[in-house]
Protein backbone atom coordinates (compact mmCIF):
# COMPACT_ATOMS: atom_id res chain seq x y z
CA UNK A 1 0.00 0.00 0.00
CA UNK A 2 2.86 2.38 0.78
CA UNK A 3 4.39 1.56 -2.58
CA UNK A 4 1.14 2.50 -4.31
CA UNK A 5 0.97 5.84 -2.50
CA UNK A 6 4.52 6.53 -3.65
CA UNK A 7 3.57 5.62 -7.20
CA UNK A 8 0.61 8.03 -7.12
CA UNK A 9 2.95 10.84 -6.05
CA UNK A 10 5.36 9.89 -8.81
CA UNK A 11 2.57 10.01 -11.40
CA UNK A 12 1.61 13.50 -10.29
CA UNK A 13 5.17 14.48 -11.14
CA UNK A 14 4.54 13.17 -14.68
CA UNK A 15 6.68 10.06 -14.38
CA UNK A 16 5.01 6.69 -14.88
CA UNK A 17 7.73 4.52 -13.35
CA UNK A 18 6.11 2.66 -10.46
CA UNK A 19 7.06 0.22 -7.74
CA UNK A 20 3.97 -1.90 -8.41
CA UNK A 21 4.95 -4.95 -10.53
CA UNK A 22 3.47 -5.81 -13.88
CA UNK A 23 0.23 -7.72 -13.26
CA UNK A 24 -1.29 -7.89 -16.70
CA UNK A 25 -0.73 -9.33 -20.13
CA UNK A 26 -2.17 -9.07 -23.63
CA UNK A 27 -4.27 -12.05 -24.64
CA UNK A 28 -4.26 -10.59 -28.15
CA UNK A 29 -3.97 -7.18 -29.72
CA UNK A 30 -7.47 -6.28 -28.61
CA UNK A 31 -8.05 -7.53 -25.08
CA UNK A 32 -6.26 -6.71 -21.84
CA UNK A 33 -6.82 -9.16 -19.00
CA UNK A 34 -5.77 -8.87 -15.38
CA UNK A 35 -4.08 -11.90 -13.86
CA UNK A 36 -6.00 -12.79 -10.70
CA UNK A 37 -6.01 -9.28 -9.24
CA UNK A 38 -9.69 -9.26 -8.26
CA UNK A 39 -12.82 -10.90 -9.58
CA UNK A 40 -14.76 -7.71 -8.85
CA UNK A 41 -12.74 -5.46 -11.19
CA UNK A 42 -12.46 -6.24 -14.91
CA UNK A 43 -10.40 -4.35 -17.48
CA UNK A 44 -10.85 -4.59 -21.23
CA UNK A 45 -9.39 -2.82 -24.25
CA UNK A 46 -12.28 -2.33 -26.65
CA UNK A 47 -11.93 -3.88 -30.08
CA UNK A 48 -11.74 -2.86 -33.72
CA UNK A 49 -12.17 0.88 -34.31
CA UNK A 50 -12.49 1.46 -30.54
CA UNK A 51 -9.09 -0.07 -29.76
CA UNK A 52 -7.27 2.26 -27.37
CA UNK A 53 -10.42 2.91 -25.33
CA UNK A 54 -10.09 0.96 -22.08
CA UNK A 55 -13.09 0.04 -19.97
CA UNK A 56 -13.06 -0.89 -16.28
CA UNK A 57 -16.15 -2.70 -15.02
CA UNK A 58 -17.00 -2.97 -11.33
CA UNK A 59 -18.66 -6.33 -10.63
CA UNK A 60 -19.54 -6.88 -6.96
CA UNK A 61 -23.34 -7.14 -7.00
CA UNK A 62 -24.05 -8.38 -3.46
CA UNK A 63 -22.73 -5.30 -1.61
CA UNK A 64 -23.56 -2.96 -4.55
CA UNK A 65 -19.92 -2.52 -5.60
CA UNK A 66 -18.89 -1.46 -2.11
CA UNK A 67 -15.11 -1.17 -1.99
CA UNK A 68 -13.63 -3.78 0.30
CA UNK A 69 -9.98 -4.77 0.54
CA UNK A 70 -10.17 -7.16 -2.43
CA UNK A 71 -11.84 -4.63 -4.72
CA UNK A 72 -9.38 -1.94 -3.62
CA UNK A 73 -6.52 -4.26 -4.54
CA UNK A 74 -8.18 -4.86 -7.90
CA UNK A 75 -8.55 -1.13 -8.54
CA UNK A 76 -4.88 -0.55 -7.71
CA UNK A 77 -3.68 -3.27 -10.08
CA UNK A 78 -6.09 -2.12 -12.79
CA UNK A 79 -4.97 1.51 -12.74
CA UNK A 80 -1.35 0.34 -12.76
CA UNK A 81 -2.12 -1.80 -15.81
CA UNK A 82 -3.64 1.23 -17.55
CA UNK A 83 -0.58 3.36 -16.77
CA UNK A 84 1.65 0.70 -18.35
CA UNK A 85 -0.42 0.31 -21.53
CA UNK A 86 1.12 2.58 -24.17
CA UNK A 87 -1.81 1.98 -26.53
CA UNK A 88 -4.36 3.40 -24.07
CA UNK A 89 -5.95 6.70 -25.07
CA UNK A 90 -9.08 6.95 -22.90
CA UNK A 91 -10.30 5.11 -19.78
CA UNK A 92 -13.97 4.60 -18.90
CA UNK A 93 -15.02 3.35 -15.45
CA UNK A 94 -18.41 1.60 -15.51
CA UNK A 95 -20.51 -0.72 -13.39
CA UNK A 96 -21.89 -4.10 -14.43
CA UNK A 97 -24.29 -4.02 -11.45
CA UNK A 98 -27.72 -2.56 -12.28
CA UNK A 99 -28.75 0.70 -10.61
CA UNK A 100 -25.45 1.32 -8.86
CA UNK A 101 -22.08 2.77 -9.82
CA UNK A 102 -20.45 2.27 -6.42
CA UNK A 103 -22.06 2.42 -2.99
CA UNK A 104 -18.81 3.51 -1.30
CA UNK A 105 -16.67 1.70 1.25
CA UNK A 106 -17.66 -1.75 2.50
CA UNK A 107 -18.97 -0.78 5.94
CA UNK A 108 -19.61 -4.38 7.00
CA UNK A 109 -15.96 -5.15 6.40
CA UNK A 110 -14.92 -1.94 8.11
CA UNK A 111 -16.76 -2.94 11.30
CA UNK A 112 -14.24 -5.77 11.68
CA UNK A 113 -11.22 -3.46 11.39
CA UNK A 114 -9.20 -1.91 14.18
CA UNK A 115 -8.68 1.89 14.11
CA UNK A 116 -5.17 1.39 12.69
CA UNK A 117 -6.54 -0.89 9.96
CA UNK A 118 -9.20 1.69 9.08
CA UNK A 119 -6.48 4.34 8.89
CA UNK A 120 -4.40 2.20 6.53
CA UNK A 121 -7.44 1.35 4.39
CA UNK A 122 -8.54 4.97 3.99
CA UNK A 123 -4.99 6.08 3.18
CA UNK A 124 -4.75 3.36 0.53
CA UNK A 125 -8.12 4.36 -0.94
CA UNK A 126 -7.02 8.00 -1.07
CA UNK A 127 -3.72 7.06 -2.75
CA UNK A 128 -5.53 4.86 -5.27
CA UNK A 129 -7.83 7.68 -6.32
CA UNK A 130 -4.89 10.10 -6.53
CA UNK A 131 -3.19 7.59 -8.84
CA UNK A 132 -6.33 7.47 -10.98
CA UNK A 133 -6.48 11.26 -11.09
CA UNK A 134 -2.83 11.46 -12.17
CA UNK A 135 -3.13 9.08 -15.14
CA UNK A 136 -1.94 10.79 -18.32
CA UNK A 137 -4.98 9.79 -20.37
CA UNK A 138 -8.51 11.22 -20.00
CA UNK A 139 -10.73 9.27 -17.61
CA UNK A 140 -14.54 9.11 -17.66
CA UNK A 141 -16.83 7.91 -14.85
CA UNK A 142 -20.00 6.33 -16.25
CA UNK A 143 -22.61 6.70 -13.51
CA UNK A 144 -25.90 4.82 -13.55
CA UNK A 145 -27.64 4.66 -10.19
CA UNK A 146 -25.93 5.35 -6.88
CA UNK A 147 -22.47 6.92 -6.56
CA UNK A 148 -22.10 7.48 -2.84
CA UNK A 149 -19.22 8.11 -0.45
CA UNK A 150 -16.09 6.48 -1.83
CA UNK A 151 -17.95 5.74 -5.05
CA UNK A 152 -18.46 9.45 -5.68
CA UNK A 153 -14.88 10.13 -4.58
CA UNK A 154 -13.69 7.74 -7.30
CA UNK A 155 -15.85 9.56 -9.85
CA UNK A 156 -14.47 12.91 -8.63
CA UNK A 157 -10.97 11.60 -9.42
CA UNK A 158 -11.94 11.17 -13.08
CA UNK A 159 -11.72 13.96 -15.65
CA UNK A 160 -15.35 13.66 -16.75
CA UNK A 161 -18.57 12.31 -15.25
CA UNK A 162 -21.49 11.12 -17.38
CA UNK A 163 -24.74 10.34 -15.54
CA UNK A 164 -27.89 8.47 -16.41
CA UNK A 165 -30.92 10.45 -15.29
CA UNK A 166 -31.55 7.98 -12.44
CA UNK A 167 -28.11 8.60 -10.92
CA UNK A 168 -27.91 9.61 -7.26
CA UNK A 169 -24.73 11.27 -6.00
CA UNK A 170 -23.69 12.15 -2.48
CA UNK A 171 -21.13 12.17 0.31
CA UNK A 172 -23.13 10.94 3.33
CA UNK A 173 -20.16 10.36 5.65
CA UNK A 174 -21.06 12.99 8.26
CA UNK A 175 -24.18 10.97 9.05
CA UNK A 176 -21.80 8.25 10.25
CA UNK A 177 -19.79 10.79 12.29
CA UNK A 178 -16.85 10.70 9.85
CA UNK A 179 -15.78 12.85 6.91
CA UNK A 180 -15.07 12.01 3.27
CA UNK A 181 -11.52 10.68 3.54
CA UNK A 182 -10.55 9.68 0.01
CA UNK A 183 -10.34 13.13 -1.53
CA UNK A 184 -13.95 14.28 -1.30
CA UNK A 185 -13.26 17.33 0.87
CA UNK A 186 -10.68 18.54 -1.65
CA UNK A 187 -12.00 17.57 -5.08
CA UNK A 188 -15.67 18.46 -4.58
CA UNK A 189 -15.08 22.16 -3.76
CA UNK A 190 -12.68 22.42 -6.70
CA UNK A 191 -15.53 21.35 -8.96
CA UNK A 192 -18.61 23.01 -7.47
CA UNK A 193 -17.20 25.77 -5.26
CA UNK A 194 -16.59 25.98 -1.53
CA UNK A 195 -20.08 26.93 -0.35
CA UNK A 196 -21.93 24.28 -2.36
CA UNK A 197 -19.42 21.61 -1.34
CA UNK A 198 -19.81 22.51 2.32
CA UNK A 199 -23.59 22.29 2.12
CA UNK A 200 -23.47 18.87 0.44
CA UNK A 201 -20.88 17.47 2.88
CA UNK A 202 -22.34 19.05 6.05
CA UNK A 203 -25.86 17.75 5.29
CA UNK A 204 -24.92 14.56 3.46
CA UNK A 205 -27.63 15.48 0.95
CA UNK A 206 -27.94 13.28 -2.13
CA UNK A 207 -28.62 14.91 -5.48
CA UNK A 208 -29.89 13.67 -8.82
CA UNK A 209 -28.15 13.76 -12.17
CA UNK A 210 -29.78 16.96 -13.44
CA UNK A 211 -28.80 18.85 -10.29
CA UNK A 212 -25.29 17.41 -10.57
CA UNK A 213 -24.97 18.89 -14.06
CA UNK A 214 -26.40 22.24 -12.97
CA UNK A 215 -23.77 22.68 -10.21
CA UNK A 216 -20.87 21.44 -12.36
CA UNK A 217 -20.47 18.07 -10.65
CA UNK A 218 -21.37 16.11 -13.80
CA UNK A 219 -20.78 16.90 -17.47
CA UNK A 220 -23.91 15.28 -18.92
CA UNK A 221 -27.24 13.85 -17.84
CA UNK A 222 -28.68 11.38 -20.37
CA UNK A 223 -31.63 8.96 -20.31
CA UNK A 224 -31.22 6.08 -17.88
CA UNK A 225 -29.16 3.30 -19.41
CA UNK A 226 -27.52 5.61 -21.96
CA UNK A 227 -24.56 6.90 -19.91
CA UNK A 228 -22.11 4.37 -21.36
CA UNK A 229 -23.15 5.22 -24.92
CA UNK A 230 -22.60 8.92 -24.25
CA UNK A 231 -19.24 8.23 -22.60
CA UNK A 232 -18.21 6.06 -25.54
CA UNK A 233 -19.19 8.84 -27.94
CA UNK A 234 -16.96 11.28 -26.04
CA UNK A 235 -14.14 8.73 -25.79
CA UNK A 236 -14.25 8.17 -29.56
CA UNK A 237 -14.07 11.92 -30.13
CA UNK A 238 -11.05 12.25 -27.81
CA UNK A 239 -9.37 9.23 -29.42
CA UNK A 240 -9.28 11.02 -32.78
CA UNK A 241 -7.23 13.89 -31.37
CA UNK A 242 -3.46 14.02 -31.00
CA UNK A 243 -2.63 11.85 -27.95
CA UNK A 244 0.38 13.95 -27.00
CA UNK A 245 -1.73 17.11 -27.22
CA UNK A 246 -4.40 15.53 -24.99
CA UNK A 247 -1.81 14.54 -22.40
CA UNK A 248 -0.20 17.98 -22.35
CA UNK A 249 -3.58 19.75 -22.21
CA UNK A 250 -4.45 17.65 -19.16
CA UNK A 251 -1.09 18.45 -17.57
CA UNK A 252 -1.51 22.18 -18.21
CA UNK A 253 -5.06 22.29 -16.84
CA UNK A 254 -4.50 20.12 -13.77
CA UNK A 255 -1.13 21.61 -12.91
CA UNK A 256 -2.21 25.17 -13.61
CA UNK A 257 -5.15 25.00 -11.24
CA UNK A 258 -2.72 24.45 -8.37
CA UNK A 259 -0.67 27.55 -9.30
CA UNK A 260 -1.07 31.30 -9.55
CA UNK A 261 -1.91 32.62 -13.02
CA UNK A 262 1.65 33.60 -13.91
CA UNK A 263 3.00 30.16 -13.01
CA UNK A 264 0.11 28.49 -14.81
CA UNK A 265 0.83 30.43 -17.99
CA UNK A 266 4.48 29.41 -17.71
CA UNK A 267 3.37 25.78 -17.49
CA UNK A 268 1.18 26.27 -20.56
CA UNK A 269 4.17 27.68 -22.44
CA UNK A 270 6.28 24.68 -21.40
CA UNK A 271 3.63 22.26 -22.64
CA UNK A 272 3.16 24.17 -25.89
CA UNK A 273 6.91 24.12 -26.50
CA UNK A 274 6.85 20.33 -26.22
CA UNK A 275 4.09 20.21 -28.85
CA UNK A 276 6.12 22.42 -31.21
CA UNK A 277 8.85 19.80 -31.30
CA UNK A 278 6.47 16.90 -32.01
CA UNK A 279 5.84 14.98 -35.22
CA UNK A 280 2.13 15.06 -34.49
CA UNK A 281 1.98 18.85 -34.89
CA UNK A 282 3.43 18.59 -38.39
CA UNK A 283 1.11 15.69 -39.23
CA UNK A 284 -1.90 17.73 -38.07
CA UNK A 285 -0.94 20.65 -40.30
CA UNK A 286 -0.29 18.36 -43.26
CA UNK A 287 -3.60 16.52 -42.81
CA UNK A 288 -5.48 19.81 -42.62
CA UNK A 289 -3.83 21.10 -45.81
CA UNK A 290 -4.44 17.83 -47.64
CA UNK A 291 -8.03 17.50 -46.33
CA UNK A 292 -7.46 14.02 -44.92
CA UNK A 293 -7.68 12.30 -41.57
CA UNK A 294 -4.47 12.73 -39.54
CA UNK A 295 -2.38 9.73 -38.51
CA UNK A 296 -0.94 10.64 -35.13
CA UNK A 297 1.91 8.48 -33.85
CA UNK A 298 3.13 10.17 -30.66
CA UNK A 299 2.40 8.16 -27.51
CA UNK A 300 0.13 9.68 -24.89
CA UNK A 301 2.15 7.82 -22.25
CA UNK A 302 5.50 9.50 -22.78
CA UNK A 303 5.15 11.01 -19.31
CA UNK A 304 8.76 11.25 -18.29
CA UNK A 305 9.20 14.59 -20.02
Amino acid sequence: MIAFASAAKTLRNSNLRSTTPYLFRFQNIRTLLLQSASKSVKLQNLSDSDSGILEVNLERPGPRNAIGKDMLRGLQYTFEAVSRDHTAKVLMICSSVPKVFCAGADLKERKTMSPSEVHDYVNSLRSTFSYLEALCIPTIAVIEGAALGGGLEMALSCDLRICGEDAVLGLPETGLAIIPGAGGTQRLPRLVGKSTAKELIFTGRKIGARDAVSIGLANYCVPAGEARNKALEIARDIKQKGPLAIRLAKRAIDGGLEMDMESGLALEEECYQEILLSKDRLEGLAAFAEKRKPNYTESSHNCSN
